[in-house]
């Protein structure tokens, strides 16, 4: 399944998500890495197969094999540090901040591509999971890395209109269930 073929399978009420695909598929604000990779990670997040397979198929060929396995593993390690870090800001006992997370976090110190590149897709991951304390600390690196406002405004985008992509499908699946 295609980019095309996943919009073609949106019912008629979800127009706008079916131009905000096209749209952010052909934007200029980001670089072609940052642009698929933010697809593919935002994929990868919502976890939703069709959704998975039809933007797979679209970008993940567009992005080196090093670029394309970045872009899963900020998905696979928001996946983990989303709900931790979820629950250390959410939680009234204040000493969780305190203690070290004890998880394995190595692919974002050594993503394999350009550190705002993996960065930019876990803001992506990251605020489709949620996450305010994640999302903030990605954001805060994005901006000392030097990646303006629009760049960071377009990687979100993306993520919200996969996300939204995801719903409906599963919405649409209950129903016809």
């Amino acid at each position: 399944m295609s980019l095309d073929a996943l919009k073609d399978s949106l019912p008629d009420y979800a127009k706008d998500i079916k131009l905000n695909l096209s749209s952010l598929a052909r934007e200029t604000v980001l670089d072609e890495q940052k642009k698929f990779g933010c697809f593919l990670a935002s994929a990868h997040a919502v976890g939703e197969p069709s959704v998975m397979r039809a933007l797979t198929e679209e970008f993940e060929s567009k992005l080196s094999p090093e670029a394309a396995q970045a872009a899963k593993a900020a998905a696979a390690i928001m996946g983990m540090n989303n709900v931790y870090y979820r629950f250390v800001h959410l939680s009234s006992a204040k000493d969780y901040k305190t203690l070290p997370a004890r998880l394995r976090m190595n692919a974002i110190a050594n993503p394999g591509v350009d550190k705002a590149d993996f960065e930019l897709w876990s803001l992506a991951v990251s605020a489709i999971n949620g996450c305010g304390m994640c999302i903030d600390a990605h954001e805060h690196e994005l901006r000392k890395a030097g990646l303006p406002t629009e760049q960071i405004q377009a990687a979100v985008s993306i993520a919200s209109v996969v996300n939204a992509a995801r719903a409906i499908v599963r919405a649409e699946a209950a129903v016809a269930a």
